[in-house]
């Protein structure tokens, strides 16, 4: 009973008698999205029962044709919003913000304020409803923007960005003017970027190689240490041997021997270079 809430302990106690199993299927019963799944980026979803926040349903009823909906973010608790803030509460509706990481993937605030212009475009579709942010960044890098921005064209959701290089609004509906430019130009650089990320790791990789460095975490011998352990292993010295012969000379265990699976991997690798050489 510890992993009860007081409230359900409370209510669970009040069974007459021990409950039937139907009984507790009924107490315990959680509403579950038919669309979630494992593994499933979660996001907000629509109110049990379909009950709609009050708020919807105003821009309609003022005759407003347009509603914005802000979100602010920054990537450290050493980074100010306010100056987002400031852009942004004069003319949203209301302004979601958090300070999270663009490495997290999961941004509530974001999802809040996602989830409030899926609401006003599904109860109003001819009102239309803005994602307002104070420049692109705020939304991610690469192709978490794209994979974003791509999200919002297919909820009908028109974007605004108050400042930098792209500053003004990009409507999915306006298939020729500037909503069609800007998702256009995020999917070229998109492209551009993975293929741009794809070519410098193969640079690296094929540098690293050259250099004797095939990745992964550094070897635990340097290379007389190996030198050392292949010419008594060539001498028909058994393992063990070698193992409490050779020192480990970098890393947290620098001073201790070798694991005999580290010594073992460790020869093998140093035995097929000598032999691609």
């Amino acid at each position: 009973m510890e992993f009860l809430s007081d409230e359900q302990a409370e209510a669970y106690g009040k069974f007459a008698e021990e409950p039937t199993r139907p009984e507790l299927e009924r107490f315990f019963f959680v509403l579950t999205p038919p669309d979630r799944d494992p593994g499933k980026r979660w996001v907000l979803g629509p109110e049990p029962d379909g009950a709609e926040p009050a708020e919807a349903a105003a821009p309609l009823a003022a005759g407003i044709t347009a509603v914005r909906i802000g979100y602010a973010r920054c990537s450290t608790a050493t980074q100010e919003l306010q100056s987002q803030l400031d852009a942004l509460e004069p003319v949203c509706f209301e302004v979601f913000h958090e300070k999270v990481s663009t490495r997290v993937k999961v941004w509530p605030q974001y999802e809040k304020a996602v989830a409030m212009a899926r609401r006003f475009k599904r109860l109003h579709p001819d009102v239309q409803v803005i994602l307002t942010v104070h420049e692109f960044r705020r939304l991610g890098r690469g192709t978490d923007l794209l994979v974003t921005v791509e999200d919002l064209r297919k909820a009908g959701i028109a974007l605004e960005f108050l400042s930098g290089p792209i500053t003004g609004l990009y409507d999915p509906g306006d298939r020729h003017g500037q909503g069609a430019i800007l998702f256009g130009v995020l999917a070229a650089l998109s492209g551009a970027e993975r293929t741009y990320t794809r070519e410098k790791t193969l640079e690296g990789q094929e540098s690293a190689r050259k250099r004797g460095r095939t990745g992964g975490r550094p070897a635990s011998l340097d290379a007389d240490q190996i030198e050392y352990a292949l010419t008594l292993r060539a001498k028909g010295t058994p393992m063990k041997e070698i193992q409490q012969k050779t020192v480990i000379t970098r890393g947290k265990h620098k001073g201790k021997n070798p694991s005999l699976p580290t010594l073992y991997r460790t020869l093998a690798e140093a035995a097929a270079q000598r032999t691609d050489t």
